[in-house]
């Protein structure tokens, strides 16, 4: 098993781990996470979108948290924008790096963002030149690579046309998403082998939902393909909206924890990963949804004296 030294974790737990969440969360307390997570040592912190608030009413103070946030140097920031007007949001914002998001699935894109794959690209167009005149980095998301609730199962091929599209416009980086988690190891080499062909692994990233509990499994296999870049959230934010009650994103903890054991370099410190999860955690009024974040607060608790068991 050859698997890569050096790991990228890009956290996208402050956008798309609390875009989902009910409760209105202040300014303030996603300012203070944003910022936990950038000194716990991640490259790269999801800083919010800019999206409309009719839909994404979680996200209306994007440009805020962009003017709050203390910037580490060599950390990036990236947020979300659909569209043109996004995207001048996000310039307002003096945002350093966009992300834009297409599927796989017809029928996906249709309900996500109202709009045919092909209708999508085009509309992805004008931003990413925009962004390659201002010298911004334009990261992309493909939703659906193993799986659409419309669908049911993604031929790879689907995939891989998407990503190509996305590549040849001018993203950096590809970030395949398997947005309902449904995937398995098996799937996930398969898939990435046939993006491969048009897409260099180097250059892509996996983003794995662990409604299944199959997302470590498919990351170290992911590693295994040459991929070495995971999007991960905190505490594992971000619920399934097609799986009531299951588990939505891979928790960054867990993921550390496994990249850690396999002697990978991250640079990211799994305490304050830790503690960034525990303090959006105790905010939100329930536990981390990651069995290492658990295991590091029932092992500190217990060093207080006050755990239970």
């Amino acid at each position: 098993m050859t698997l890569p030294q050096e790991v990228r974790m890009v956290d996208v737990g402050p956008r798309d781990g609390l875009q989902n969440e009910a409760q209105t969360v202040p300014t303030e307390i996603k300012t203070a996470l944003i910022e936990r997570l950038a000194d716990a040592g991640l490259p790269a912190v999801e800083a919010g979108a800019f999206v409309s608030p009719k839909w994404v009413p979680q996200m209306a103070d994007s440009g805020e948290v962009m003017s709050r946030i203390k910037r580490r140097p060599g950390v990036s920031y990236p947020v979300l924008v659909p569209n043109m007007k996004g995207f001048e949001a996000a310039v307002a914002a003096e945002a350093e790096e966009i992300a834009i998001f297409g599927a796989a699935s017809e029928s996906f894109s249709k309900r996500n963002i109202n709009a045919s794959i092909a209708e999508s690209m085009a509309r992805f167009e004008p931003v990413v030149a925009a962004a390659k005149a201002r010298d911004i980095r334009v990261r992309g998301y493909v939703s659906c690579v193993l799986g659409c609730p419309y669908e049911g199962d993604i031929v790879p091929s689907s995939v891989a046309e998407v990503a190509e599209q996305l590549f040849k416009m001018g993203c950096y980086e590809i970030s395949l998403g398997d947005t309902i988690g449904v995937g398995t190891p098996g799937k996930a080499q398969a898939m990435i082998a046939t993006v491969a062909e048009r897409v260099p692994p180097s250059r892509l990233a996996v983003h794995y939902h662990d409604t299944y509990g199959q997302a470590l499994a498919n990351i170290l296999a992911s590693l295994e393909m040459g991929v070495t870049v995971v999007d991960s959230s905190v505490a594992g934010l971000g619920g399934c909206p097609y799986a009531p009650g299951a588990a939505g994103n891979v928790a960054s903890e867990d993921v550390l924890y496994m990249l850690d054991g396999l002697g990978i370099t991250t640079g990211v410190d799994l305490e304050r990963l830790a503690a960034a999860g525990r303090f959006i955690s105790d905010y939100l009024g329930r536990p981390p949804v990651s069995r290492v974040g658990l295991a590091l607060l029932s092992k500190l608790d217990d060093q207080r004296g006050t755990g239970t068991h």
